[in-house]
């Protein structure tokens, strides 16, 4: 028994470095790409157009930046059985791997604050567009 649990502790740690690879190019271009343009999302423009202009680019970045978060968390999927695993060997690679969980859920979390704070941004841009409508054309009404 000692020496299958040793043989599968080997076969996660094989498996473990295949999805490093993935995780280590997630982790990459949430560092050097994801977290820059969130950052530009965090101030936004006072102008509806601007605005619009400004949630536009978010869901080009958004298509990308999901693709991420889906490809790491399909990787994290894959290596759900080392929660099995409490050996003293595996226990480094469980610390990767947990490094790598809260990096992944961070980034997706804030991916998601941003995307909902846009949107809702712009359906207030739009409201108060509407009612600054109305009430100049109430305006014009009156004066004729």
């Amino acid at each position: 028994m000692l020496s299958n649990k040793r043989i599968q502790e080997l076969e996660l740690v094989m498996d473990f470095e295949k999805v490093e690879e993935c995780f280590k190019e997630v982790s990459s271009w949430i560092e050097n790409v994801g977290r820059k343009r969130l950052k530009e999302t965090t101030n936004l423009d006072d102008s509806l157009e601007m605005l619009l202009q400004t949630q536009k680019q978010f869901r080009e970045f958004d298509l990308v930046a999901s693709e991420y978060c889906r490809r790491g968390q399909e990787a994290l999927k894959r290596m759900d059985r080392w929660e099995d695993f409490s050996s003293v060997d595996v226990q480094s690679y469980r610390v990767k791997l947990q490094t790598y969980r809260d990096q992944l859920e961070e980034f997706c979390t804030q991916l998601d604050e941003n995307r909902h704070r846009i949107c809702e941004t712009v359906r207030l841009y739009e409201f108060f567009d509407k009612v600054r409508q109305g009430i100049c054309c109430r305006e014009e009404g009156v004066e004729s």
